[in-house]
């Protein structure tokens, strides 16, 4: 249960973060970063890349001003340019991107008028010859003559200096958009300025109208919104690209929408859009509106100003088409940073503008998508935060692909729309909680399976180590009582084998030998209790779960004597004693787990069962046998092949036991066996039977077959001439008792 709550707490803690931050209660901008970075590469993703014909940029480019000499240029050849934009190309619109703020000296007309009005006052000849070149002369009347009764719109800009001493004022500004009184009460975020530099009055009153072209960088420094409106002293101005889209509609009037907040018309909320004509303007709190980038730098067409000047330029690529004359010369720094591009000209920055507008594809982010946002972030912290903590891997995986594959098609469907989605919250919380619980789930784990490794790793064989790993939950080490198999082996006269080997000899030959028992062991799923001395104690069935353990212990035992072939083998090529060992396996419950003292405890088994096995690995040199089980493993055992050879009572116990020896699986064992058990299954039957002479003929007839089983046969017979002198009594089943242990 612990577990349960250290994975659960910390997705619930992070949602309730996450909720505080989209009420405003709290302010994380790092949410506002990666909303804003999530936007970027949907912008970037969706574009459609395509260009638009029906808005142009004439580009004071480097090859206009090689051509036509460093900016600014003198305002009768821009008077020519208007002409010709209008008269030859057939423009419907023209916009410029720059300030005309000063007046043009480039005439000279301002030095002859000093003349005029000085040395050369009295010089008749002078005077006359001055009088037609003033109208000539004077660039800028040219130019606003050129401009007037033309849908031309002339750019400006706005400051915010604040204080009367840095307050900047020049030029003249347009007829503001709207009044104080056309937008809500409500609505006091609308950026204010406090200064502006503007056009020459004479040539702003000839245009049609004017725009700032005024845009908004984010904290990181990255240009994504226009204002659509910005207020100055009192009154509501309109953007450039709002203005040109205007006079290309024929200036209808602009209105600034809001919906209602109750049934009262007059009680308005904070203006939620623009509208001109049939066109409405998604704006935000600030009344700005995001920039509905079509691409990268060029989605729109792009000409030379000097083509155009010289008419180089096809007439139709120009014909009523939206024209904006701007630069996207390095030296006159009109190049900003957007999401699309590093370096983005600013003229085309409106064409993206203008182009939304037309085709009502600016996005936006509507009032109630906090709300939205709110359910969505309870709901997925909920949901993750419980599931999760109780899932597998790959349920874990697959709710979390679930979750942002969610989140990633509402928002699609949401752009489709041109709404705005924010996902980075939603997004964050679902990868912290999968991340989380994986890494809990992974350290838990590598943990788990530290534990069982330092517990049972030097008694259970690798591969159930591993095995174990997997659910290390549903093994432990405190006592519990399952039915078992116990094997205990040991090498026949040690003692004295080891009275004859140097030290180093006798641990070279028991590592030899207790390596090979180990591995075989091993091999056949079966966990080491403990050596003792030159016994080993195994047993099978815990701490992994085995159905099959009697079987598996069985054939551990078989093969333990086949190795044990080779192992003489081997120790004779060394000149080391000949090893034989008695093996003894029981099945039964037992009691296995941790046991031991507060200063050392040890993995094993105890109980009657246990105890059973270790008797019979003692008694099989008595029958001359390798290995005995017990009727419980014979009886557990399904395809091994065994010869029953006594009904025995060990000392201390009523219940009596037979005994068996394995001799391999009942597919492997040739016809010349299978004849000697059966000879010896007669032989036990007549001996219980007390007919003791036909026990004993069969065991002459054996001794013949099989001459290495002659202590077996032998035993028997000195049982039926012990009987034969003193006859057992009437209620005798058969069964020896054995007084030692």
């Amino acid at each position: 249960m612990q577990k349960h709550y250290v994975r659960l707490l910390p997705g619930l803690f992070l949602t309730l973060v996450l909720l505080l931050n989209v009420t405003e209660l709290i302010h994380l901008s790092l949410f506002e970063r990666l909303d804003w970075w999530t936007y970027d590469k949907r912008l970037t993703l969706f574009a459609s890349g395509q260009t638009d014909n029906r808005v142009v940029i004439l580009d004071i480019d480097e090859k206009s001003l090689a051509a036509e000499g460093r900016w600014p240029w003198s305002r009768n050849r821009l008077a020519e340019l208007i002409d010709t934009l209008f008269d030859h190309y057939g423009a419907a619109v023209v916009g410029f991107d720059v300030v005309f703020a000063e007046k043009d000296e480039s005439s000279g007309l301002d030095l002859l008028e000093s003349l005029a009005g000085g040395v050369l006052q009295h010089d008749q000849t002078f005077q006359q010859t001055l009088e037609p070149l003033r109208s000539r002369l004077d660039y800028d009347s040219l130019f606003a003559e050129s401009v007037k009764g033309r849908p031309v719109v002339l750019g400006y800009y706005f400051t915010e200096r604040r204080g009367q001493a840095d307050r900047f004022v020049s030029g003249q500004l347009p007829p503001p958009a709207l009044s104080s009184t056309e937008i809500p009460q409500h609505n006091r975020q609308i950026l204010e300025m406090h200064g502006y530099g503007a056009n020459l009055g004479i040539l702003q009153s000839s245009a049609a109208s004017g725009g700032y072209f005024n845009s908004l960088t984010d904290p990181d420094g990255i240009c994504r919104r226009i204002p659509m409106l910005l207020k100055y002293d009192g009154q509501y101005f309109e953007s450039f690209s709002l203005a040109v889209t205007r006079t290309l509609l024929w200036a209808p009037p602009l209105v600034a929408g809001a919906p209602l907040r109750e049934q009262s018309e007059s009680d308005y909320s904070q203006v939620e859009w623009l509208e001109i004509a049939d066109l409405k303007i998604p704006v935000d709190e600030l009344g700005s509106a995001l920039i509905p980038y079509r691409g990268r730098k060029g989605s729109y067409p792009y000409y030379s100003v000097t083509d155009i000047l010289n008419r180089r330029t096809k007439q139709d690529l120009l014909a009523g088409a939206v024209v904006l004359v701007g630069t996207t010369a390095p030296g006159l720094m009109d190049l900003r940073a957007t999401p699309v591009d590093a370096v983005y000209p600013g003229v085309e920055i409106h064409a993206n503008m203008i182009s939304g507008i037309l085709d009502q594809s600016i996005l936006h982010r509507p009032g109630w998508v906090r709300g939205a946002e709110f359910v969505v972030l309870l709901s997925l912290g909920l949901l993750l935060s419980l599931l999760m903590p109780v899932l597998g891997p790959l349920g874990t995986i697959m709710l979390t692909a679930l979750s942002l594959s969610s989140i990633m098609l509402m928002s699609w469907m949401a752009w489709q729309d041109h709404l705005i989605l924010p996902m980075a919250s939603s997004l964050t919380l679902v990868l912290f909680v999968f991340i989380w619980n994986s890494t809990y789930g992974f350290i838990c784990e590598f943990l788990g399976k530290r534990k069982v490794t330092g517990l049972f790793g030097q008694y259970v064989p690798p591969q159930l180590v591993a095995e174990m790993s997997k659910n290390p939950e549903a093994f432990t080490t405190e006592g519990q009582c399952r039915v078992l198999t116990v094997l205990f082996s040991d090498i026949r006269g040690f003692t004295s084998i080891s009275e004859h080997l140097e030290p180093k000899e006798l641990a070279a030959l028991m590592n030899t030998y207790m390596s090979a028992m180990t591995e075989v062991i091993q091999k056949y799923r079966g966990t080491i209790d403990k050596y003792i001395g030159d016994a080993i104690m195994a047993f099978w069935g815990a701490p992994v779960d085995d159905p099959d353990h009697a079987r598996n212990a069985v054939l551990a035992a078989l093969e333990m004597q086949k190795v044990m072939v080779n192992l003489r083998n081997e120790f004779a090529r060394r000149s080391w004693p000949e090893l034989h060992i008695g093996i003894g396996l029981n099945t039964g419950p037992m009691n296995v787990g941790n046991m031991g003292s507060r200063f050392r405890m040890a993995y094993t088994v105890l109980g009657d069962a246990v105890n059973l096995g270790s008797r019979l690995e003692g008694i099989t040199k008595n029958y001359g046998v390798g290995i005995l089980i017990s009727d419980s493993t014979r009886d557990a055992v399904g395809d091994v092949f065994a010869r029953e050879l006594d009904r025995i009572r060990v000392k201390g116990k009523e219940q009596s036991v037979s005994i068996f020896e394995p001799l391999g699986l009942e597919s492997e064992i040739p016809e010349s066996i299978d004849e000697e058990v059966c000879l010896f299954s007669e032989a036990l039957k007549h001996f219980r039977e007390r007919e003791w002479d036909q026990a004993e003929a069969v065991l002459q007839r054996l001794q013949k077959i099989t001459p290495d089983k002659e202590q077996l046969y032998r035993l028997y017979q000195s049982r039926i001439d012990h009987f034969r002198a003193d006859p057992p009594s009437e209620d005798w089943d058969g069964v020896f008792q054995y007084t030692e242990k």
